[in-house]
């Protein structure tokens, strides 16, 4: 029996995150996504927090908590600013990637740093989607060529969350090609290693806090040693980084929904028409409810999936509930953000209020690490029993290019 009740531990913790999320995020929402930046002052707070290293094991200064801990942390941030869960400091994505696809050595060398002294300033990235997909082949347009004892990357990686701020990011790059997408690697690369270069930054819908860019990459040369080889199994590895990123994306969309949700409730409470609060009318309480039964919907689905990882299911089982989650939490995301709007009537779409903002970051959401359809398709494979196919459900440029 798979009980959802945190531990007393998880519920200090809960609070304190909490307490920084609804005090210094909620209040300079408009303020950080005007300067495109997370203040100083709330980073270092996260970061004493242990917020930018919930995911990495103690051994490198980690919290070494378990998925469920996690999610129900970041539900918290994303309630305070869906944006901020994105571009707080940290290894982020980077540090989920090191731990399922690294070695042990490998992950004490590279992520060691962002448990020390300076940490709240450090950020890691992944660089996984390109934009333009390949014709005569299925895979990356960027290539890894072996040379000696290193490799040379060539190549340009898009939608790189962090592009411009990480220190550090992992590189994925074809280094066989007749393979597809059972050809690909991960390296690590240092930013201010000789041939890679930083494109302009983007601006983004929603998230737009998130520093989102491209990584160009011009004779990158590589050591062997700082190739991922993702253990036995690298496509299972794989798997695993982007189903355990994808969650922790989930538990962010079901924080926006809460958020959303919650400001909609209070405004149909207090808005009067005809002499009452528009809440008592039918059709806005019946939506109202849909949206509460959305939020409690997301919360478990979230909650089982990362019960199943903390208890070690099998492989099939952890994908088949992340699957599930992950679709159901962002539709559910974009469902609360957009009833937030249309119930504030034409207020919705003002700045005065923040439920335009949360439309734009769910639309936003359902666009990172992997899509509700790719979810789906996760799912679907995981409940038949047949091999999950890469090209299907991860982020690439056939399916749909997103960021990570």
């Amino acid at each position: 029996m798979i009980s959802f009740e945190p531990t007393e531990d998880d519920t200090l913790m809960q609070s304190s995150v909490a307490d920084l999320a609804q005090k210094a995020l909620r209040p300079k929402m408009r303020e950080h996504e005007k300067a495109r930046e997370i203040s100083a002052e709330a980073r270092e707070a996260a970061f004493e927090l242990g917020l930018g290293l919930l995911g990495l094991p103690e051994a490198v200064g980690g919290a070494g908590l378990g998925l469920r801990t996690a999610v129900a942390l970041e539900e918290e941030v994303a309630a305070g600013d869906p944006g901020a869960a994105f571009a707080l400091a940290g290894p982020s994505a980077f540090g989920t990637c090191l731990v399922e696809l690294g070695s042990t050595e490998q992950q004490e060398k590279y992520l060691a740093p962002f448990a020390g002294a300076g940490g709240h300033t450090r950020f890691g990235a992944v660089a996984f989607g390109e934009d333009k997909p390949v014709v005569e082949r299925a895979g990356f347009r960027t290539t890894a060529t072996k040379k000696g004892d290193a490799w040379i990357l060539r190549g340009k990686k898009s939608y790189v969350r962090n592009a411009g701020r990480a220190d550090v990011l992992v590189v994925f790059a074809q280094v066989d090609e007749s393979a597809g997408w059972d050809g690909l690697a991960a390296f690590v690369v240092k930013k201010d290693q000789p041939g890679v270069g930083v494109g302009e930054r983007e601006t983004t819908l929603g998230l737009d806090v998130a520093d989102v860019g491209s990584i160009v990459l011009e004779d990158v040369e590589v050591r062997d040693d700082a190739r991922l080889l993702g253990g036995d199994d690298f496509a299972s590895s794989l798997l695993r980084f982007f189903a355990k990123e994808a969650l922790l994306v989930a538990a962010r969309a079901t924080g926006l929904s809460r958020e959303a949700f919650e400001i909609a409730r209070e405004y149909v409470d207090t808005r009067k028409a005809f002499g009452k609060p528009i809440g008592h009318f039918q059709a806005v309480a019946f939506t109202v409810a849909d949206r509460a039964m959305d939020v409690e919907a997301s919360r478990s689905l979230v909650q089982r999936a990362a019960a199943a990882w903390d208890a070690g299911e099998p492989l099939a089982a952890c994908l088949l509930h992340t699957g599930h989650a992950v679709s159901f939490a962002l539709e559910a995301a974009m469902r609360n953000g957009d009833t937030a709007v249309q119930l504030h009537g034409g207020a919705g779409f003002m700045r005065d209020y923040p439920v335009e903002k949360l439309m734009r970051d769910a639309k936003q959401i359902q666009l990172c690490v992997l899509t509700s359809e790719q979810a789906d398709q996760l799912a679907a494979a995981a409940e038949l029993g047949q091999k999950v196919p890469l090209g299907l459900v991860l982020p690439t440029p056939e399916t749909q290019s997103t960021l990570v």
